[in-house]
């Protein structure tokens, strides 16, 4: 058995998309002869903690290391444990302030105590490999800085972008210079990057022509088919057509443009509209539901609020059509939100208010979506006119078994496990 050392800040307990990838990893990697040890964060406030999660990990008897003391903002606040989702408004305040003084992210005082445990841990014992996922950049940042004097193996896995990511904020030049000079030394020290997405893999390499095609490789966002498979559905109403978005609602993504489109759907089809409940699981923030009473579309809207994982499956399952949108923003072509593949495994339809990106591109891979423009209001509606019909027709897509396989979590894990070997027998 190999062993890898997996360096995570978002794990759970902590909730929400960006722990399910790290997370069925190391459920996984014990299939394919690698053991994992995780590094990741202690308590900390957070918008979600999920037990369901937490309970995978004892069931799989994965090792975790916890590093606690760091003095990033979360730990500072981790008295207060579950913590509520700030407004888009205040939300993006605390950010810019939070990359203004922070770099590359403010939870770099977490990631250099992770690094500073990470040496003591292969002063004593031997790793084949370090797995570190990204954000926090910060974490790959510090541990490239020690990855020469162990000799290990080093894998960096973006999840997003960091330099000239969609999220980034750089005040004075200086910012943008450091990140990149910062990215760039800590990718020159990486044996191997993962990305979830092609456009993230094209930006990387346009960005540094030193990274060849062989040195990125991507390993996409996926599903856990014991999940779907062990959880059943929860009821729904009946002779309703349910459309479904589940997560959290960001800067570049809004509900705004669907309401409006349904409110013109009430207006123009009552008939159609009468028969339609928009369902919302995760947050749905005070403006949201501000902009939902103010087109008086209450009667058609259900908000189930934040459900632990297994629960948000299970109410996946019981939709007709699940809906994800990403709006214009500068780089959002690299956008890849996970629950694109949560909505596969549910083998459900999508409708996709998306841009051409790596968004665009997963939901047609699916064979299973209808895509539309994310900020054109008739287009919109004229979409969920068709999925109804389609609906009321018994005709709606569902994805194929090839897609259902590819995008399994075991089979990812494999996909993973087959690099870190890789890199082991060249070195051979």
């Amino acid at each position: 058995m190999f062993k890898v050392l997996v360096v995570a800040y978002y794990f759970p307990p902590l909730g929400l998309s960006g722990v399910q990838r790290t997370l069925k990893f190391v459920k996984y990697m014990k299939n394919y002869n690698w053991e994992p040890t995780v590094i990741t964060t202690g308590d900390v406030a957070y918008f979600a903690h999920d037990k369901s999660l937490s309970k995978e990990l004892i069931e799989s008897k994965i090792r975790i290391i916890r590093v606690s003391g760091s003095n990033e903002p979360n730990s500072i606040l981790s008295k207060f444990g579950t913590v509520k989702v700030p407004s888009e408004f205040f939300r993006n305040i605390l950010d810019k302030l939070s990359q203004t003084f922070f770099i590359p992210d403010n939870k770099k005082s977490w990631s250099k105590l992770a690094a500073i445990k990470i040496d003591e841990i292969l002063s004593t014992e031997k790793f084949d490999a370090i797995f570190v996922t990204c954000p926090p950049f910060s974490a790959f940042d510090a541990i490239s800085k020690i990855k020469k004097k162990h000799d290990v193996p080093l894998f960096a896995d973006y999840r997003d972008l960091w330099y000239k990511s969609y999220f980034a904020f750089y005040p004075t030049p200086f910012h943008k210079i450091i990140h990149k000079n910062k990215e760039y030394h800590a990718l020159k020290a990486a044996d191997r990057i993962l990305v979830t997405n092609r456009k993230i893999k094209e930006k990387l390499l346009h960005t540094y022509p030193f990274l060849t095609f062989e040195d990125i490789v991507i390993v996409s966002h996926g599903y856990d088919h014991e999940d779907f498979e062990k959880i059943p559905a929860q009821p729904k109403p009946q002779n309703k057509m349910v459309l479904m978005y589940s997560g959290i609602f960001m800067v570049y993504s809004s509900p705004v443009f669907l309401l409006k489109a349904f409110k013109q759907l009430t207006i123009e089809r009552p008939d159609v509209a009468a028969n339609i409940e928009l369902h919302f699981v995760g947050f749905l923030r005070k403006e949201n539901q501000k902009i939902i009473r103010k087109l008086k579309l209450q009667d058609f809207i259900k908000d189930h609020g934040y459900v632990n994982h297994d629960e948000s499956i299970a109410k996946l399952k019981s939709a007709d059509v699940l809906w994800f949108m990403v709006g214009r923003r500068r780089n959002i072509d690299a956008i890849l939100p996970g629950k694109v593949y949560e909505y596969i495994g549910a083998k459900k339809p999508i409708l996709a208010c998306v841009p051409d990106g790596a968004a665009k591109m997963a939901v047609e891979e699916s064979g299973a979506g209808y895509i539309c423009s994310p900020d054109n209001i008739d287009e919109i509606k004229n979409t969920i006119l068709k999925i109804y019909n389609d609906y009321k027709n018994n005709n709606l897509p569902t994805p194929s078994e090839e897609v259902l396989e590819k995008f399994r979590r075991d089979n990812l894990t494999e996909v993973l496990t087959k690099q870190f070997q890789l890199k082991l027998r060249a070195e051979v």
